[in-house]
């Protein structure tokens, strides 16, 4: 998922006796990173970036053309209806944000190209509780808005299918939200400060909102620019390609793009003395590393990604973005941000098995997302599926033995937490939603044999590529593209209170 369920792996490896894996892969040779800036995070001679040749991301017209893939129909969420309006359909965001580690401030302005989904006397965003807006402008006009708690209701008329642009400014002390889990490696979710100033975010289910104002519900996807300010020689980072990164007033500026709509969970930042190192793909993919200045041992250990991404592109085809980053915080998880990947700095979250856990992701959940979040399942199923078979293959083993160990727990998570397809919405995350959806996929395997089901896996992607896909959509895709008659099938592994037998 998002934020990981790594220490429940490590229950299931313990609970069935399984040897953990370790695997050494070695990438290509080293390129350093920003010309001039040393492995070991010195910055003499370190060049600053010009600036970009793009327009100016606030200057974005809501009626661009360019912005039409991220035209979509937002729903209130059936598992956290509190958070998201499906009257807002989001377009654009451009986030430019200041961070002041000393009084703990952020100061931002977002500004939103959206989609009016319904005539309306007002329209209402998520934004943290925290966090006082001192203005807002609606193209261009100065209106209105009530920030009670987490809702921020602008208060303006909107007519149906017209799109807008609004900005709004606001400042304070963010604090994470609480997360309806009872994952033992992640509590809260979104803005996060560690003990020296430092920021970073994971926000899945919901958590975007604790630091720029969303909508901020998994169905409603939009293209993100990012300016972001960092006091002295820290740096931030964020989701897609560096476009320019300055200094100004002593204070390090960076913009970022991303190159395709994401969901709001899907996006990150990170605020901190940090450095960047390139890489390259064997299909030509541009690679990055952000890693925590002096933090030897992550950076070695992301420098596995080529080889990773390698497995990944011979299962599900070609790398489906421009770019790919691994971000390493200071954290107990991990999360498949668009195109820049968050994860933990533990020996585990920086895996091999982990990375590649990360990386199909952003095909299963990145590329084409759940618009509901009791479909969660639809990510970290087959997720969780390829990096088993990424184990097998690394250890020399026949999957089924990896399935078999995983068998002897998935019980117990169902019976703790719910069928993976209707389970506690005040357990996110947990086990069920991993390993019992892993199983199916095997199984179905075993029903198509590896031909159909291979080809089955790699072309799901691309068939609601930018978009998002509801279960019964994905479900019926199967059935047409196998031709197999399937429904009691998932209704038995998704929804049943008990274990199907395996074959």
């Amino acid at each position: 998922m998002k934020t990981k369920v790594w220490t429940i792996v490590a229950a299931l490896v313990l609970l069935v006796g399984a040897v953990v894996l370790v695997v050494v892969l070695t990438g290509d040779d080293d390129k350093t990173a920003v010309a001039g800036e040393a492995i070991d995070g010195s910055t003499d001679s370190l060049p600053t970036d010009g600036p970009s040749d793009q327009p100016a991301p606030e200057d974005v017209d809501p009626g661009d053309p360019a912005l039409a893939p991220a035209e979509s129909s937002p729903l209130e969420d059936s598992l956290y209806p509190n958070v998201g309006d499906p009257g807002v359909d989001s377009l654009h965001y451009h986030l430019d944000i200041a961070w002041d580690p000393d009084d703990e401030t952020l100061t931002g302005t977002t500004t939103l190209a959206f989609r009016a989904t319904e005539t309306a006397p007002e329209f209402q965003l998520d934004l943290g509780d925290p966090l006082e807006v001192e203005k807002v402008t609606l193209d261009e006009e100065e209106v209105e808005a009530q920030h009670n708690g987490k809702d921020l209701v602008v208060k303006a008329p909107v007519k149906a299918d017209q799109k807008y642009s609004l900005v709004i400014e606001y400042s304070g002390t963010p604090e994470p939200a609480k997360a309806p889990t009872t994952r033992s490696d992640f509590n809260t979710t979104g803005w996060t400060v560690d003990d020296d100033g430092e920021v970073w975010t994971m926000q899945e289910p919901y958590g975007a909102y604790t630091w720029y104002p969303v909508n901020d519900q998994p169905s409603d996807k939009a293209y993100y620019d990012f300016t972001i300010t960092a006091p002295g020689e820290w740096v931030g980072v964020a989701n897609g390609q560096l476009q320019s990164r300055e200094t100004v007033d002593g204070n390090t500026v960076t913009e970022w793009s991303l190159d395709a709509p994401a969901s709001s969970y899907l996006t990150t930042i990170a605020i901190g003395d940090m450095v960047k190192t390139e890489d390259e793909s064997a299909s030509g993919v541009p690679l990055t590393y952000w890693t925590p200045r002096g933090d030897i041992a992550s950076l070695e250990a992301v420098k596995r990604t080529p080889v990773a991404l390698a497995w990944n592109e011979k299962k599900l085809g070609k790398y489906p973005y421009e770019s790919l980053g691994i971000l390493v915080v200071e954290s107990n998880s991990g999360m498949e941000t668009q195109t820049m990947i968050t994860l933990g700095d533990t020996e585990y979250t920086t895996s091999p098995e982990v990375l590649v856990h990360e990386i199909t992701h952003q095909w299963y959940g990145d590329l084409v997302s759940p618009t509901d979040w009791k479909d969660v399942w639809m990510n970290e199923g087959m997720t969780m599926y390829l990096q088993g078979q990424y184990q097998a293959d690394s250890e020399g083993q026949d999957i089924d033995a990896v399935m078999d160990t995983w068998a002897t727990a998935e019980s117990r998570m169902r019976e703790e937490s719910g069928p993976p397809g209707d389970y506690d919405p005040t357990t996110f995350g947990q086990g069920n939603i991993y390993y019992g959806p892993a199983l199916m996929w095997h199984e179905l395997r075993h029903k198509l044999g590896d031909k159909a089901f291979w080809a089955m896996v790699k072309e799901w992607p691309s068939v609601n590529a930018e978009g998002n896909a509801t279960r019964e959509e994905y479900l019926d895709w199967i059935e047409k593209e196998t031709g197999e008659e399937l429904t009691a099938f998932f209704d038995a592994w998704l929804l049943g209170e008990e274990t199907p037998p395996r074959s």
